[in-house]
């Protein structure tokens, strides 16, 4: 597929998607938001594909939603673009059943920020603050923000950081455990890309169980997630990359995982 506002990049059992407005810093405009969707969704059905790399071109990460696009005459209602553009994005990200890392190389603000907070493996780099930036236009935080960040680092601390809408330093952001790790600008994408790499190499078809074990387990009971565990762990067992990395243990060697 053609895409006019993200680039999308194969690079080995990565795939890069890189969000591609730079010059309003990434922000979403409708028909981006579903080039990001497809993007998605075309990571996920392909085989080769065993992690997705997240991150934006220029500057920035992403700054949230174009206002422009939310204030145009005849334009969408404000819930429109948030049930056509984020709540998939976010349900896509959580539900595909491969590894997401995205690399925060730039000012997160809005949707930016969650967007960066639902992904599985979050570096950002040192110059990166984070922002909940809704307050200040009269708006609630939305692209699951209201979900992750009380989950993440308690209610106390999510309500200020939403309604102070004070920015957060990336480095106070990884001591609160909102994110994987910091790292010096330059060092980015390359750091970012070693851990992408890294995931693709691993036994996929497991890596998407423990994802989606995670993810029930956000609002499971103790029992209800025991039995979660036992069922995945059940699907992982019948994988190839199981037996694979069984018999390299017996053979004291490196295992070779295919994805399968």
């Amino acid at each position: 597929m053609n895409y006019q506002y993200i680039k999308v990049t194969n690079i080995g059992g990565v795939r890069e998607i890189r969000l591609n407005r730079p010059d309003v810093l990434n922000s979403f405009v409708m028909p981006m938001a579903v080039e990001l969707q497809t993007a998605l969704d075309e990571a996920g059905k392909d085989k080769s594909v065993r992690a997705v790399l997240l991150t934006g071109e220029g500057r920035g990460f992403c700054a949230g939603q174009d206002l422009s696009e939310a204030i145009k005459e005849g334009g969408p209602q404000i819930s429109e673009i948030v049930m056509k553009t984020y709540n998939p994005i976010i349900t896509k990200i959580r539900n595909i059943e491969k590894p997401v890392i995205c690399a925060v190389n730039g000012v997160a603000a809005g949707a930016g920020a969650n967007i960066a907070f639902a992904c599985d493996i979050t570096l950002a780099a040192e110059s990166t603050s984070f922002i909940q930036s809704f307050t200040k236009i009269g708006l609630i935080p939305d692209s699951a923000g209201t979900f992750f960040l009380p989950r993440l680092i308690g209610v106390q601390k999510a309500t200020a950081l939403m309604m102070l809408a004070e920015k957060l330093p990336a480095v106070e952001a990884e001591k609160l455990g909102l994110i994987y790790k910091v790292v010096a600008d330059v060092d980015l994408y390359n750091e970012a890309l070693k851990v992408a790499q890294t995931l693709a190499d691993m036994p996929t078809i497991g890596l998407g169980l423990t994802k989606k074990a995670i993810n029930a387990g956000l609002n499971n009971t103790l029992l209800d997630q025991l039995g979660v565990e036992a069922e995945l762990q059940q699907l992982a067992s019948q994988s190839k990359d199981h037996k694979e990395g069984v018999q390299a243990f017996l053979e004291k060697r490196k295992p070779v995982f295919t994805g399968e």
